[in-house]
């Protein structure tokens, strides 16, 4: 059981409409989102923005998945993808995930993917963009 103390702190009211409260209020209700801490999200985004490689990143996703109930999708356009702009990252609305949290982690893989464009190649590859014709 997990106490109160290592549960993440109301958003400010009328900052976020995250549902925190009701969550909390839900007999049997999934709140592993509500173990990510500011602290431990600013940990997360740490290690999102430094990303080492494609299965690091990868890896990651399966951790988020799995610790917080987190989904991260990562998908190339069906356009051209001419920046970081141009993948898709989309986190699944859940009760408990806080509005900047969500904003922020596509930030911080965005952030990652620039500072490592091998890491976005890989990704455009595994996805079939970047084939030899």
């Amino acid at each position: 059981m997990t106490t109160i103390a290592s549960l993440r702190s109301p958003c400010p009211p009328g900052a976020c409409n995250c549902g925190r409260d009701p969550l909390l209020e839900t007999p049997g209700a999934d709140v592993r989102i509500l173990l990510l801490t500011r602290q431990e999200e600013k940990r997360l985004l740490d290690r999102l923005e430094n990303l080492q490689s494609l299965a690091d990143l990868e890896r990651l996703q399966q951790r988020m998945h799995e610790q917080l109930g987190i989904r991260v999708e990562l998908v190339p356009s069906f356009n051209e993808v001419r920046t970081m702009r141009g993948i898709a990252i989309t986190i699944e609305e859940r009760p408990g995930l806080c509005r900047k949290t969500r904003a922020s982690i596509p930030a911080a893989i965005r952030r990652g993917l620039e500072k490592r464009p091998e890491i976005a190649y890989a990704l455009l590859n595994a996805n079939d963009l970047l084939r030899d014709a």
